[in-house]
């Protein structure tokens, strides 16, 4: 499989997008990625024109150029460079040729790649490197510097592309595992889902296999934490929430996000709640919703939706060029200030940014205004909502909780991505019905704000006579039954045949424990099922035997080591406050003379060669004869405290060790009878 820059550019953005595109798939289409691949291509020819107007016809080089004759090149510019190396293939938009500056020095190449985007990411400078070492490779050159020429202004970034070097080959490395594993990659949506044009493919796989990917909020961490427990779906996640009785301590501190909470709240459709939220709107609510262009940092409509009484006013705010946002912004500080104690009510943080870059580029309204109070402390429910309301749906988005509401937009495919295409066609025809679906989608998303905002307003009073609350579908954690895993209880199996395998086990129990002590045959039947297992001991300390220092037949020096082999040596240990078991291992080997072929163990031994300590026999003794206990009862001792298995000829076999070894220290009674 040849790795191309498309397939390259894939896998930045989804493993998943990588797979499918190297088999051929074209996708189910998406509006705004087709849209983007048509904008990048009439930039890229468009840029291609004007750069070779710049350069003499002579110096400008079209179609293929084979890397073989670049040594020896006269051409400044390359147009469409084709450049292979070894399962490597990029086209390159341009390729600047500076001479050589000197004598013995060689030509520079400087990959150039046109990008529609007014603001380049990291994903563009990756995709420029992967140019610039596919590049290197063919011309057998190293290529430092690269160019990205973007945006509605033509701006030349030079990007150093060394520091990404090892980057972009950590992708080339991850892209060839894929396509030699046997099975396709995990499938798992990302934010690059809404511009992507298997969109709809994969989110309906998901939702097929319920993945875990669907949480909107999930991240890889967390996603393969739960993995690793065994959790793979959003159901199986919703199984796992237990409610807990929050700390006082924790009165004051900010409610954690519990997304087995958000898969318990898919599962039952319903809405849960935490604790009690609150949203306090004192004075008349403005809803607002901004639409621009985030690459530009340009905001061309202002949807404003007053609600005061029973009446409710809509307004739209229209700028044709930059120019005019200044316009808008003043209209705007004018409304809320014929507004009686205006409450700004957005969604979000995108209104958030809008209202304080608008303060820094165009100034604030007077000190202790009502206006300026408003742009202060403008309300944010998605505030409001985060870690203490869970809908039933996959995201906390406007469009996924109103819709989940009741509300619908009049064009379903309506989204804030879909409106970025609508206003630059705008700007190119001027067409008054793209206008106007840019107005009406904009006052529908201000009328879904007021409807979450009565909800959570009637959400947080809790009263039932609230109209549009429908209190059946909504439940309060504090009310469900907390579960005690450490409590005696009947456990509730969700497969009928666990509840058979649990019986089972009772009726093992009651045979092992229970009719053990009144039945001989269960016994028997018992300790014949019982497995002996050995366990190895564990070993205190470890000591390695000193090689003999020559041969002792010969006397050679040179010895060669044949098998180790090992000595377990068991005791007991001494203390100031007790005594404990202590195993000690010896290692030693069988060595073997290279001169007269004579294999020994060396003669000086740390241990006496027995299988007992001398701790353990003083010990034995002790107990035996001062403190005047049984043998066995010695036995039982060592066995039961220590966890020995010595039997109670082993006992008395350390009790004749030591009279054989004091037996020099009392006379020989023969002749004491004799004196």
């Amino acid at each position: 499989m040849i790795i191309n820059p498309q397939l390259f550019e894939a896998y930045l953005k989804c493993a998943t997008k990588c797979y499918l595109k190297s088999l051929g798939g074209a996708g189910t289409g998406n509006a705004y990625a087709q849209w983007l691949q048509t904008q990048n291509e009439t930039y890229h020819s468009v840029g291609i024109k004007r750069l070779s107007t710049e350069i003499t016809p002579v110096d400008c080089r079209t179609g293929p150029v084979e890397s073989k004759n670049l040594k020896t090149a006269t051409w400044l510019l390359a147009i469409d460079f084709v450049a292979r190396a070894q399962s490597l293939e990029s086209m390159i938009h341009a390729v600047e040729r500076v001479p050589s500056e000197g004598r013995g020095k060689s030509a520079q190449f400087i990959p150039v790649r046109f990008i529609f985007a007014n603001k380049l990411t990291k994903h563009d400078k990756l995709l420029l490197s992967f140019d610039a070492l596919v590049l290197s490779k063919a011309v057998g050159r190293k290529v430092t510097l690269g160019k990205i020429i973007h945006g509605d202004k033509n701006a030349a970034l030079r990007v150093k592309t060394n520091p990404l070097e090892s980057a972009v080959q950590k992708v080339i490395d991850k892209i060839i595992k894929l396509f030699s594993a046997v099975s396709p990659p995990d499938l798992i949506l990302n934010k690059h889902c809404a511009e992507c044009e298997f969109q709809q493919q994969c989110r309906q796989k998901a939702i097929e296999k319920d993945e875990l990917s669907l949480l909107a909020r999930m991240t890889d961490k967390e996603r393969k934490k739960l993995h690793g427990k065994g959790i793979f779906t959003i159901t199986q996640l919703s199984y796992t929430f237990r409610p807990r009785r929050r700390p006082k301590r924790m009165k004051y501190k900010h409610e954690k996000y519990q997304h087995s909470l958000k898969a318990l709240a898919i599962r039952e459709q319903k809405t849960h709640v935490v604790g009690s939220p609150e949203i306090k709107i004192e004075g008349t609510p403005v809803y607002l919703d901004v639409e621009g262009l985030p690459d530009r940092d340009f905001y061309y409509l202002i949807g404003i939706r007053i609600k005061n009484g029973e009446s409710v006013t809509q307004q739209s705010l229209w700028a044709d060029s930059p120019g005019q946002e200044n316009k808008i912004w003043v209209d705007f500080l004018g409304i809320l200030a014929t507004i009686n104690n205006p409450v700004i009510i957005h969604y979000g943080s995108f209104e958030t940014n809008f209202i304080k870059q608008m303060c820094e580029r165009y100034g604030e309204s007077e000190a202790e205004t009502p206006v300026a109070k408003a742009l202060q402390s403008s309300v944010n429910l998605l505030s409001a909502i985060y870690a203490h309301i869970y809908f039933s749906a996959y995201s906390n988005g406007l469009k996924d909780i109103a819709r989940f509401l009741g509300f619908k937009w009049s064009d379903s495919n309506a989204a804030g991505i879909q409106t970025i295409i609508w206003r630059k066609e705008w700007e190119t025809s001027h067409d008054p019905s793209l206008k106007n679906k840019l107005t009406i989608y904009n006052e529908e998303d201000c009328e879904a704000l007021e409807l979450v905002a009565n909800y959570l307003k009637n959400l947080s009073t809790l009263k039932k006579e609230s109209r549009g609350l429908d209190t059946t579908n909504i439940i309060h954690t504090d009310t469900l039954p907390r579960h005690n895993p450490f409590k005696f209880q009947k456990n509730q199996f969700l497969i009928p045949e666990l509840e058979e395998i649990n019986r089972a086990a009772y009726w093992d129990y009651q045979r092992e424990k229970i009719f053990l002590k009144s039945n001989n045959q269960l016994r028997k039947i018992v300790k014949a099922a019982q497995k002996k297992v050995r366990t190895k001991p564990r070993i205190n300390k470890m000591i390695r035997c000193l090689p003999p220092p020559k041969c002792p037949l010969c006397g050679e020096l040179k010895l060669h080591k044949n098998k180790i082999h090992t000595k377990i040596v068991i005791d007991i240990q001494f203390s100031q406050s007790g005594i404990k078991r202590w195993i000690v291992k010896y290692l030693f080997y069988r060595y073997r003379c290279t001169f007269c072929r004579l294999t020994f163990y060396h003669s000086e031994r740390s241990w006496s060669g027995e299988k007992y300590g001398p701790n353990i026999r003083v010990l034995a003794v002790y107990l035996n004869i001062d403190l005047r206990l049984p043998l066995e009862k010695v036995a039982v001792f060592l066995n039961r405290v220590l966890g020995f298995k010595i039997s109670r000829s082993g006992i008395y076999n350390f009790k004749n060790s030591a009279a054989d070894y004091y037996k020099e220290t009392y006379p020989d009674p023969i002749s004491c009878q004799k004196n």
